[in-house]
């Protein structure tokens, strides 16, 4: 960087005193600094030269060496023969002379425009030498035991990727105690540390593998939906929220401690249209979190409805699917999941179809294909693969079938023979996406569930595991663990795993000890043998019970005498034996024989002399309001004065 000096003497005597007072500010008139660009570069350049020089002679000196402890190993595994010790000084020449070539060559470079980059890797800067050429004799030198090593490796893993029966893990096995009823829902986070089981008893039960010992117990159970089966538990991809899908409309969101987080809003179920409803307004079937987006999950419900859903927002759904049949009617879907990236909606229906829909267009599916399982029979699971071109679907007529996404005109493959008898029997890919699992259901006491795995390749029923003697109604191979954990009918949940070929989840409480109960917590807690050692231990001294005696006789509520029960009707405000109801006085008294002979005309008219006599409580009463007899049989006054009553008179 330059800064040239004044062109001519003008400048030199400084700006005019008065232009600055002028301009308002005292540095006006001196010149502006100028930059030499190539001057800049150029010195840039010597930098970035001299800075890569200094990178290669460091990665020069770093191979040398790595060269000198390579020839040490060789010269001390070759010592016994002569020949190892020929072949040892002719691999140093050679590398020495390529050390020297290379050393000529750099420095040639060096002066040019000098490359930067990695080094050469060690197998290529030192070739073998063949003994041969040097003219040395002996039999050659053994192969190194990392080239027999890495070939065995090879020919290890390639049997493995032939044959991935191999990388099943099914060697050992945990099971774990949800309850007596059907495990219908499993759940575990991402990470792979807390499995979560719910089932048809209500209850949601949590499993710390980290925490758990031998006894294998869960460290907490709750009832989040109250008296509603648990159809389906599903971490979120952060592991923070456990959505919970119940049989009621409305479905839960909990933390990691089973704390609620929110409830969706359950809809108006006079709405025809239920994309005018806020939420759904039947029995739900299952749920599943949006793989990539934090917070958005999709639920479907038996109001025909797929709707997704914001935690952030439990008041209304996000958007809404309704699933139609090829004639526009209403078909209720019973199982829906997200593809692996998010942009697809996969739900299976009640009339046997299959429908995609893409995430932002809620109107038409994507694809549809009507056929795909029999009428009126529930499917009860579709997932994608890990690769996201394939779709499994696990149907009620006792089939899965394999599809294509990009050709969603038929299945790629179909096996049948797997009964199921659970609404949420499910299937899943293995981590690597060479083998496809599904249970199998079984009748009480008819034989044992089973886990079939099938290869995706061929569809070849390749492997069978019997579980228990009851159905199996989930499964879960959990990619990071590889772990396997299934549901059963009988309340069971098992986790199977291989100690070469998984990771933590069941290993971490297998190696651990059941703890034993602590003496303390067992015993009471004893006297002290000696208790007026310590004053605050000191116990009260009886007082006298002829002065208790006395206080009590004063005190009028402990002398009061009690009083003795009430025989017959009750009196003085105390009800009486038969009780203080209406109820039990009608039932007292219907047993009592109140049997009246007498007519009840003679009784009523038994009054009436002395009515006539002495008209007081109803006559008098009326005596203004009385109506005037008409179209009645006229009598002569004499006899209407005389058949008067007296009180007519004395008032005529």
């Amino acid at each position: 960087m330059e800064r040239p000096g004044p062109s001519d003497g003008s400048d030199a005597s400084g700006p005019d005193p008065q232009l600055a007072v002028t301009m308002g500010f005292t540095g006006f008139g001196k010149k502006a600094r100028t930059f030499d660009l190539e001057a800049m570069f150029e010195q840039t350049r010597r930098t970035a030269v001299e800075r890569s020089r200094k990178t290669l002679e460091a990665r020069e000196r770093e191979e040398e060496m790595n060269r000198e402890k390579e020839l040490r190993r060789q010269n001390e595994d070759l010592e016994p023969t002569s020949s190892g010790s020929n072949v040892a000084r002719a691999c140093s020449k050679s590398s020495s002379r390529d050390t020297s070539s290379s050393e000529s060559d750099e420095s040639s470079d060096s002066s040019d425009d000098e490359l930067i980059g990695p080094p050469l890797p060690l197998k290529m800067v030192e070739e073998p030498v063949n003994p041969m050429e040097e003219g040395v004799l002996g039999p050659l030198p053994p192969p190194l035991a990392e080239d027999v090593e890495e070939e065995d490796d090879d020919d290890g893993d390639s049997e493995e990727e032939e044959n991935p029966v191999r990388k099943i893990p099914d060697s050992h096995e945990i099971t774990l105690k949800h309850g007596t009823k059907t495990v219908s829902a499993l759940g575990l986070d991402p990470s792979g540390a807390r499995l979560v089981t719910g089932g048809y008893d209500y209850d949601v039960k949590f499993w710390d593998f980290a925490g758990m010992d031998a006894s294998f117990k869960a460290f907490r159970s709750l009832q989040p939906c109250e008296c509603h089966q648990i159809k389906s538990l599903q971490y979120s991809n952060t592991g923070d929220m456990i959505l919970v899908v119940s049989g009621s409309s409305q479905a839960k969101v909990i933390d990691r401690d089973g704390f609620e987080v929110m409830e969706c809003i359950k809809g108006d179920q006079y709405i025809v249209d239920m994309a005018n409803t806020k939420g759904h307004t039947a029995m739900l079937h299952t749920g599943s979190w949006h793989p990539k987006i934090k917070g958005e999950f999709m639920t479907c419900s038996n109001d025909a409805t797929v709707r997704t859903w914001e935690v952030e927002n439990p008041k209304k759904q996000k958007s809404v699917f309704k699933p139609r049949t090829m004639q526009g009617k209403k078909v209720i879907p019973t199982t829906c999941t997200y593809s692996r990236d998010g942009s697809l909606i996969a739900a299976a229906c009640q009339n046997g179809s299959i429908q995609i829909w893409d995430r932002n267009l809620t109107v038409h599916p994507k694809f549809h294909y009507k056929q795909a399982h029999d009428p009126g029979t529930d499917t009860s699971c579709v997932t994608f693969s890990y690769d996201g071109t394939v779709l499994a679907s696990r149907g009620g007529d006792d089939t899965l079938k394999l599809w294509d996404i990009r050709q969603f005109n038929k299945p790629l493959f179909s096996a049948s023979g797997l009964p199921t008898m659970f609404p949420m029997t499910d299937c899943c890919f293995s981590p690597d996406d060479k083998l496809i699992v599904t249970g199998t259901s079984v009748q009480r006491g008819c034989g044992s569930g089973k886990l079939v795995f099938f290869e995706r390749r061929t569809f070849q029923r390749v492997y069978e595991i019997d579980i228990t003697d009851a159905s199996v109604v989930r499964c879960l191979w959990h990619p990071k663990l590889n772990q396997i954990m299934v549901g059963t009918g009988n309340g069971l949940a098992k986790v199977y795993y291989d100690p070469n070929k998984s990771q933590r989840g069941a290993k971490l409480c297998v190696v651990k000890t059941q703890r034993k109960a602590k003496q303390a917590e067992t015993l009471t807690q004893d006297y002290i043998i000696t208790p007026h050692a310590l004053p605050m231990f000191r116990e009260p001294r009886q007082r006298s019970t002829r002065k208790q005696l006395e206080k009590d006789r004063l005190d009028p509520l402990k002398s009061h005498k009690p009083e003795p029960p009430v025989a017959g009707p009750g009196r003085g405000g105390r009800v009486g034996t038969h009780g203080g109801t209406l109820s039990s006085y009608i039932v007292k008294n219907i047993a009592l024989d109140k049997t009246d002979d007498s007519n009840p005309r003679e009784a009523i008219l038994r009054h009436a002399k002395a009515a006539e006599d002495n008209p007081y409580w109803v006559s008098p009463a009326y005596s203004k309001t009385q109506p005037k007899t008409m179209f009645a049989q006229v009598e002569s006054d004499d006899e209407e004065t005389k058949n008067e009553p007296e009180w007519k008179k004395r008032k005529i």
